[in-house]
């Protein structure tokens, strides 16, 4: 990994996880970094990046040597201005995944309770319905967006019906939520973080005046049951702590969603047999999923820093440093996948992923994104099924360092209804 005459690794300095051609395709640069540095330290970002599959993995499970505390530190300093008014009105305190135990695993025990199988799974009659009725607006059109009309709106609208938001707010909260990936996990402008900022603690205060009235009105919804275990023992789970959870969850519970289903939808029509494969045999959509996930995980990298010293595939990393987990590499490491960068809804191991993480931070709606993706992908080949990529179409991804998804996916429509 190092050159023996400089003692310098000879990637260090280089790698850049928002320059254009890595967001445009990762995966080569990706192979060359588990090939020839694997771990090594970029000053230019003060960050470790790791790439091989067994090192992530063991980063997500051992929570003693590796902390969650930097996940959601900006990626790059905010100017002053933005700093100022997240100060005066946004209060988000470590919850969820940037929590460490022991507070983590008594929030996670309440989150996973009132996120409990029995809600997910009577979500999905709802999940289909709406799947119809937003393929029911695009049938009879020969051009389309799938993100705009498909892969945006349905994970959010069902997250906020989950947490219970009211359904006619949903275009003002995701307005609210705009560029909050590029906030925090990208190089925005200065009078771009300071708009942002500014929708931030809008949300914030949106969030909080709604789990204070429906504290006074208890329904049947996500936050509700976080609210009636507060209520059964207040000491046990705050009100502030449960705003923090729906803060996070209304987030990041329909970006990640919608970047995962528009990158599977995309890899899965450039490879017209798969499409085709899957519109025939039904029974192929789950595995379709999990390769999809695998493949292109909608978040590309995870953070965490190191509470000790430590050894990591081999090179020692001091305490205090903060480690870039590369997951779109980790899931293409030829030492777990054979033939990684062949998408294969055939694949036998795919679920052996790391896009929802490992450990006491795993995410606790990968069962909620599995199902919407499946009811997506089962109602659209069976609606849709003579779809394909637009032919001038070149796919776009969100420029940042964490969520990896197209910005748009337009397809023709060949036989409209």
């Amino acid at each position: 990994m190092l050159n023996s005459s400089t003692g310098r690794c000879p990637v260090q300095g280089r790698f850049d996880p928002l320059a254009p051609g890595y967001i445009a395709d990762p995966y080569p640069a990706l192979a060359t970094l588990r090939e020839e540095a694997p771990v090594f330290y970029e000053p230019r970002l003060d960050m470790w990046p790791v790439t091989r599959h067994e090192d992530v993995k063991r980063i997500l499970t051992d929570h003693e040597s590796f902390s969650g505390a930097i996940t959601q530190t900006p990626f790059y300093p905010l100017a002053e201005e933005a700093k100022e008014i997240l100060d005066a009105g946004f209060h988000a305190t470590p919850t969820v995944s940037n929590c460490d135990p022991p507070k983590h695993t008594r929030v996670r025990a309440f989150n996973v309770k009132a996120f409990s199988a029995r809600r997910v799974a009577g979500l999905e009659p709802v999940i289909r319905a709406y799947t119809t009725e937003l393929l029911d607006a695009v049938a009879s059109r020969s051009r389309f967006d799938l993100v705009r009309e498909l892969t945006a709106p349905l994970p959010a609208k069902i997250v906020f019906s989950l947490i219970g938001f009211p359904e006619s707010d949903s275009e003002a909260l995701k307005a609210l939520a705009l560029n909050r990936m590029a906030f925090t996990w990208g190089r925005s402008t200065k009078d771009e973080q300071v708009r942002i900022a500014g929708r931030m603690v809008e949300y914030w205060r949106y969030c909080t005046d709604f789990v204070a009235a429906r504290k006074e009105d208890l329904r049947d919804d996500f936050t509700s049951d976080l609210l009636r275990s507060h209520l059964a023992d207040p000491a046990a789970l705050s009100v502030e702590e449960i705003v923090n959870v729906i803060h996070a969850v209304s987030f990041a519970g329909h970006e990640t969603t919608t970047n995962a289903s528009s990158s599977t939808l995309q890899r899965l029509l450039a490879h017209r047999e798969q499409w085709e494969e899957i519109c025939a045999d039904p029974s192929l959509i789950p595995n379709a999923v999990e390769e999809g996930l695998r493949f292109d995980p909608s978040l590309h990298t995870w953070r965490k820093i190191t509470t000790r010293e430590v050894d990591i595939g081999g090179v020692t990393v001091p305490a205090g440093a903060k480690l870039l987990l590369l997951i779109g590499s980790a899931n293409h490491d030829p030492a777990r996948f054979p033939d990684p960068d062949q998408f294969d809804v055939h694949r036998s191991n795919s679920q052996q992923h790391l896009t929802f993480g490992r450990g006491i931070h795993a995410c606790f709606g990968a069962p909620l994104a599995r199902l919407e993706m499946r009811v997506m992908l089962e109602e659209l080949t069976a609606r849709l099924p003579h779809l394909r990529l637009a032919a001038d179409e070149v796919v776009r991804y969100h420029e940042n360092a964490c969520f990896r998804g197209p910005v748009q996916l337009w397809v023709d429509n060949p036989s409209p209804a």
